[in-house]
């Protein structure tokens, strides 16, 4: 076995971000309290040049590496995409928030690092091993930025719930997959799904694996009823790893729930389609009902994260490749406007002072014109008004829902919708329509107002040409679909 027979170099940007983040790790020893900023823009660097490896080594066919365990194709590389742009907003926002928080420190990066690359190892992992693999590397490092503001009983707390609860999560998951492979005798998924298509699999304990593996995708994505950690982790977190929790994960949910049901168990889609659909209806009722009655921003976000979730869902139930690219298309468009979201929170929090009220932002269009626009922005399109990009990422999956001929499913969805639009709503009239209860001035560096701009503008003028980025996502499911020889 050689470096040529494992096909090594597919598997490039994930070699290069572990070894860089083990390198800033070390370098970050040597670097004073003052100087924190060499880490950050080393941090930064190493977002770039992994960005810069994914499109370079992108390949319209999909590639195998490391005997079948790691592959690279087009879902893959644009998900990657989405996930470092995420990661690298968490820092740019957090940045000043951090920094008087006594948070901006190495553990901050280098755990990020590492939550990105089991992200990006989920994202690539077409067996169930590595698919595993990924998603611990991921949970252990979030679990621990729960947790990385030690003084506070709040993250403490919620970094306990988040690891016993997904501790719990992973074993149901991890129950599943010894069950699959009882079935069928191999973690591959694409070896999998042929046995399942050709009847070599015992159905009894495929049928058995599968109820365990929902639940564990159902933790992971936060949809009901497996949403019991993500309002108190959400609320508890500082507002960085808040932000990191809501955004890039969920686009390697969204491919993790890809390998496993769309190509390892694509047999057995009439069995999960009718299980999804349960999670997705409770997901956005639930969702958005409790949402209203929140005075927490955070708190707010989490469940409309939870509704959001179950819109998600949608598309992945309809069981096709226009059903995937709807959802891929979703996923994305959250990560965008989840980022704006708690940018605004982090914009608006100072020293001693966390913008985390929803009565936080009343008035905030006399304090600051523009941010307040662009706070209406991130609103408009999470309610999915039309022009905003939000409104177009719902409409692909409601179209992928009836054409499957589940009318009353979308209109379920609408209605809820519906709900969740009055609590949007009601950020935008408390900002313009009410009295300011704080007048002090919004202390962010010009970057971050820059940056936060762009990415609330983006959801306006992405809402002017959905078609662009929709078709190459479309493509890239259609060419990912396809078994690799």
């Amino acid at each position: 076995m050689t470096w040529t027979s494992l096909n090594a170099w597919v598997a490039m940007p994930e070699i290069f971000l572990l070894l860089a983040s083990c390198a800033v790790l070390l370098i970050d020893l040597f670097v004073s309290d003052a100087k924190r900023h060499i880490t950050y823009v080393l941090t930064l660097l190493v977002l770039a040049v992994t960005a810069f490896l994914v499109v370079n080594g992108y390949q319209a066919t999909p590639r195998l590496a490391f005997n079948g365990l790691f592959i690279s194709d087009p879902i893959a590389d644009f998900a990657k995409i989405g996930m470092i742009l995420g990661v690298a907003l968490v820092l740019i926002y957090g940045r000043d928030y951090s920094m008087v928080r006594g948070l901006f420190r190495g553990e901050l990066f280098t755990l990020t690092l590492f939550a990105l690359a089991g992200m990006m190892i989920m994202a690539s992992s077409v067996n169930f091993l590595t698919l595993y693999m990924g998603l611990e590397l991921l949970s252990l490092s979030l679990y621990a930025l729960v947790a990385l503001q030690r003084d506070s009983v709040q993250s403490t707390e919620a970094a306990m719930k988040y690891f016993i609860l997904g501790a719990l999560a992973s074993g149901m998951l991890l129950y599943g997959m010894s069950m699959i492979y009882g079935a069928t005798a191999s973690l591959d998924v694409f070896v999998i799904a042929h046995k399942i298509a050709s009847g070599e699999a015992n159905r009894m304990l495929a049928a058995f694996g599968l109820v365990f593996l929902v639940t564990g995708i159902g933790f992971k994505l936060g949809a009901v009823p497996f949403h019991m950690w993500v309002p108190d982790v959400y609320e508890g977190a500082p507002t960085p790893v808040t932000q990191l929790i809501g955004s890039a994960p969920k686009l390697a949910a969204f491919v993790f729930v890809i390998r496993l049901l769309a190509q390892g168990m694509e047999g057995y889609a009439f069995d999960w389609r009718g299980m999804l659909v349960v999670l997705s209806v409770l997901s956005m009722g639930i969702g958005n009902l409790t949402a209203i009655a929140q005075t927490s921003m955070k708190r707010m976000m989490a469940y409309s994260t939870i509704s959001h979730m179950g819109f998600l869902l949608l598309g992945i139930l309809v069981a096709s490749p226009v059903g995937y690219a709807a959802s891929f298309f979703y996923a994305m468009v959250y990560v965008l406007t989840a980022a704006a979201g708690f940018g605004m929170v982090m914009l608006l929090s100072r020293e001693g002072f966390e913008a985390d009220k929803i009565d936080d932002f009343k008035g905030l269009a006399a304090r600051s014109p523009w941010f307040a626009c662009m706070m209406m922005f991130v609103m408009f399109s999470m309610a999915g008004i039309p022009v905003f990009v939000g409104f177009f990422a719902k409409l692909s999956v409601l179209q992928a829902v009836v054409n499957l001929g589940y009318v009353w499913l979308a209109v379920i969805a609408v209605m809820f919708s519906l709900v969740g639009a009055f609590y949007y709503l009601r950020v935008v009239k408390i900002m313009y329509f009410d009295e300011a209860t704080d007048s002090a001035p919004i202390e962010a560096g010009f970057d971050t107002r820059l940056v936060l701009s762009v990415n609330c503008i983006l959801l306006l003028v992405m809402g002017l040409m959905p078609d662009r980025l929709m078709a190459v996502l479309s493509q890239a499911v259609t060419s990912s679909l396809t078994v690799p020889m």
